[in-house]
């Protein structure tokens, strides 16, 4: 990957990311405390789980991203999809720094480190790939934050992209911008 691809390729990935994580605080802040902790049912995640998940991934996978396999013998996978009992505050505080070890991780990267080969659970793939995977891992569970936010909520979410019924004038409105 030539100097101007790969930092093209890394700012993308970045605001994507960035993106992502907004769209997550965007549902916390329409959310009760109890909201963290509701399961659709018995075999679904509460957001407190999705966030335990999510934050022990990132840290797990993004210290040392270059060095070390991304699965740490330290990580309890299993334990993040216990029932969280933790306080919103450290829910919110675990999610920021999961993200803050990506983004500062992707940051650290420079053009050459894109071709090289990391690990994850002792799998080779290239850093390319290897952030293109967490990329789709981490959207899929915001996702889901979205999702049982929406379902908690009700007509008293907040939509965080173009409501229903509304992209004709979305579309009007974005030709005046550009």
């Amino acid at each position: 990957m030539d100097t101007s691809t790969g930092q093209t390729y890394l700012a993308s990935a970045i605001k994507r990311l960035k993106d992502c994580k907004g769209l997550g605080d965007k549902t916390f802040v329409q959310l009760s405390d109890q909201d963290f902790y509701f399961q659709p049912n018995e075999d679904s995640n509460s957001i407190a789980m999705i966030i335990a998940h999510l934050s022990g991934n990132m840290v797990s996978r993004w210290t040392n991203f270059l060095t070390e396999d991304g699965e740490k013998p330290w990580r309890n996978r299993d334990a993040e999809f216990d029932a969280q009992t933790a306080p919103r505050e450290q829910l919110v505080s675990n999610w920021e720094t999961g993200w803050a070890c990506v983004i500062e991780a992707l940051e650290s990267l420079q053009d050459t480190d894109l071709s090289r080969t990391v690990h994850i659970r002792k799998e080779p793939m290239s850093v390319v790939d290897a952030i293109n995977r967490q990329l789709i891992h981490y959207a899929s569970h915001v996702g889901q934050i979205l999702y049982i936010g929406k379902m908690r909520l009700g007509g008293r979410w907040k939509s965080l992209s173009i409501p229903r019924g509304k992209s004709a004038d979305f579309n009007r409105d974005m030709g005046y911008k550009h």
